[in-house]
């Protein structure tokens, strides 16, 4: 357990270009074997290549839990076929398709942004499988991209409030802390993945950061 550093494609946005789903880490059908061996040690997860309608930002794109999964419109029918081998699939339409940017979830609950309509939320609990709520991080939307939790703990924008906290935690069923990744960027969730067993996070991310995102996700 504990936390490695990775930058793809020069990039320490790691949280854009992977998505931790249930016990699978997808990443873009790109990546070179290297890297994806660093990503299963880490994680202590399998991985899977995946193809969203062509984009390499797999992270931004899709989110879910073991039992189901959300994906952005640009996905074909190919793509999405793909995915159905590891749980139901929801594709988000229109201008809230982004569902990496736009949930964060465990198997205990997820955690909506408010921009997703009243009926997006109820097909995304029967698909996830899980209690959803709509729910800012800082009065921002983009609440996957704010935060980033796994069973055990969760991580929070430094920003947000205590009735954004106290609805999070209850609705993830874990403590939330707050703190950053890459040195200094409130933006958590697209700046790290995280599995019960281990995280990623950019090469920019420091000691501080890492220890504390350590102790908020149960890590050590």
């Amino acid at each position: 357990m504990g936390i490695s550093t990775l930058d793809i494609n020069g990039s320490d946005q790691i949280g854009v270009h992977l998505a931790r789903v249930g016990d699978v880490v997808f990443h873009s059908i790109e990546l070179d074997a290297t890297m994806i061996e660093t990503i299963e040690s880490a994680m202590q997860l399998e991985t899977a290549a995946v193809s969203i309608g062509g984009s390499n930002l797999v992270g931004s794109l899709l989110a879910g839990t073991s039992k189901g999964l959300a994906v952005a419109d640009i996905a074909s029918e190919n793509d999405i076929d793909s995915l159905t081998s590891y749980g139901d699939v929801i594709v988000m339409e229109g201008g809230v398709n982004t569902a990496g940017n736009l949930v964060m979830c465990n198997e205990k609950g997820a955690i909506v942004s408010p921009s997703v309509p009243e009926q997006g939320l109820e097909l995304l609990a029967e698909v996830l499988r899980v209690d959803v709520a709509a729910v800012s991080v800082a009065g921002q939307d983009v609440v996957g991209s704010l935060g980033l939790c796994n069973d055990q703990g969760c991580l929070l924008h430094p920003d947000v409030t205590t009735l954004e906290v106290e609805t999070i935690s209850n609705v993830l069923g874990v403590p939330a802390m707050v703190g950053t990744v890459a040195f200094g960027s409130p933006y958590i969730g697209a700046g790290a993945i995280a599995s019960n067993n281990g995280a990623l996070v950019g090469a920019q991310t420091t000691g501080p950061e890492m220890n504390r995102l350590e102790d908020a996700l149960g890590l050590i």
